[in-house]
């Protein structure tokens, strides 16, 4: 693990690679009290030549320090903290599996550690930590089934004005007990609805995208816009972006015609319009995608007492699903170059 703290003397201390162990905290550590605690979720993987590498990591290291500001955590130099996260990879490489879809979880934290039992801002103490963990897929293609989903009303993930936008530790306590009831009514996770029009925000801890069908023989994807109440996935990004560069012509994504065109759009999306589209059958694919699942379908979402189910294919992803899902992994492995995606450590 990677430590490094901060103190209003000194500013950020001189950081220290050292074995995975305990932190030494004060009781009355803010983030034991008000939940000052901010994280990301990385991978490192193993490419073909045998070096690790990043997939974008400056994007999470942008969210991570939004996240911080947020919270009134100590301010930090992302550029600094990639810096330590190479070192910190390297150092550790044996640790990447050596396989297909394989990976190294990284999880980088910050929480507030200023001793007092005030409430106020905490940006005078702090620690910023990193923790790494071996990783298999989550879902693969042919392998496993397409996850399931109850539609939570009486709930929110996130609402305007608040923190969905942000990854911080205060966000997902509260998402436990629907999580569990969910489980125990047969389902793998809560689609978040918010809102009398039944919008959608997020799939469980994922991003949520449509495939559908146009007139014209193109396809839609579709995804909920960034207004505050959704966390904004790197992996969302990337997605949108190889969409949008296989409709230019940019490049061909594995399976998919040159000449298909996928056209994208962030906008709101509710589940009643959702369930209409299925209806009518111009709904192709459902989809969640994030650092730890990549991209992966849904067979089913339960909604006011029943299910609706999706459309199933042999392997589990529709086409447009899987060709991202290719086209991602290859460009974490190192297989595929793509506009420095892939960062070697």
């Amino acid at each position: 693990m990677l430590t490094v703290e901060y103190d209003p003397l000194n500013g950020w201390n001189s950081p220290e690679i050292k074995p995975y162990g305990p932190l030494s905290l004060d009781p009355a550590s803010t983030c034991f009290h008000y939940c000052p605690c901010v994280f990301e979720g990385m991978k490192a993987y193993m490419g073909p030549n045998g070096e690790p590498r990043l997939f974008r990591p400056e994007l999470n290291l942008a969210r991570l320090l939004r996240s911080a500001k947020r919270a009134t955590l100590p301010d930090f130099d992302p550029d600094a903290v990639l810096a330590l996260l190479k070192r910190l990879i390297a150092v550790e490489a044996r640790w990447i599996p050596d396989k297909p879809c394989h990976s190294l979880y990284i999880r980088p934290t910050i929480i507030g550690t200023r001793p007092s039992i005030g409430v106020a801002p905490t940006d005078d103490y702090g620690m910023l930590y990193i923790i790494l963990n071996p990783s298999a897929p989550f879902f693969l293609p042919g392998v496993g089934k397409p996850l399931s989903f109850l539609a939570v009303e009486d709930r929110v993930r996130a609402w305007p004005g608040g923190t969905g936008a942000y990854k911080m530790g205060g966000n997902y306590a509260p998402a436990f007990e629907s999580q569990k009831e969910a489980n125990r009514r047969g389902y793998d996770q809560n689609l978040w609805l918010i809102g009398e029009n039944r919008q959608i925000c997020e799939a469980g801890l994922m991003n949520f995208l449509v495939v559908v069908k146009r007139e014209d023989g193109d396809v839609d994807v579709m995804t909920p816009e960034l207004d505050g109440t959704i966390l904004p996935g790197v992996t969302r990004q990337s997605i949108l972006e190889l969409a949008d560069a296989h409709t230019a012509g940019r490049t061909t994504l594995p399976g998919l015609s040159p000449t298909m065109k996928i056209h994208t759009h962030e906008r709101l999306l509710t589940m009643p319009e959702v369930r209409q589209w299925n209806a009518d059958g111009t709904l192709l694919e459902v989809l969640a995608c994030g650092t730890a699942s990549i991209v992966v379908p849904l067979a089913r979402v339960g909604f006011e007492g029943e299910d609706v189910v999706f459309k199933k294919y042999e392997d589990g992803y529709g086409p447009v699903g899987k060709a991202l899902w290719q086209r991602l992994v290859d460009i974490q492995e190192g297989r595929f170059e793509w506009e420095g995606w892939s960062v070697p450590c």
